[in-house]
């Protein structure tokens, strides 16, 4: 009878409408949005940490990182035993030298 997610949305509106004001709605969908939000952030957390514990890779660069050894890779520096800080030095070198 209740197989619809509209229809157990319409009864929970009522029951709030009839024991609860209705300026309480808002307040209770902007909480329930918030606690979902959090939910994903959790599990999204929860499955990273998983993966890296599993397979022990390090995660990929965030959207806005720079990947400094697929940057020195492309412009043909090795990357072999390198720590970051040498990689930005080369790779600024190769740039300050090209430019001349």
């Amino acid at each position: 009878m209740w197989d619809s997610a509209i229809q157990w949305l319409i009864i929970i509106v009522a029951v709030l409408v009839l024991f609860g004001s209705t300026k309480k709605i808002p307040d209770f969908a902007r909480n329930l949005g918030r606690a979902t939000g959090e939910f994903k952030r959790g599990q999204v957390e929860l499955e990273s940490e998983l993966k890296k514990a599993m397979y022990g890779k390090p995660e990929t660069p965030k959207e806005n990182e720079v990947n400094y050894i697929e940057a020195a890779k492309n412009l043909g520096i090795d990357t072999t035993n390198k720590t970051q800080e040498q990689l930005v030095k080369e790779i600024s070198d190769k740039f300050k030298n090209s430019g001349q």
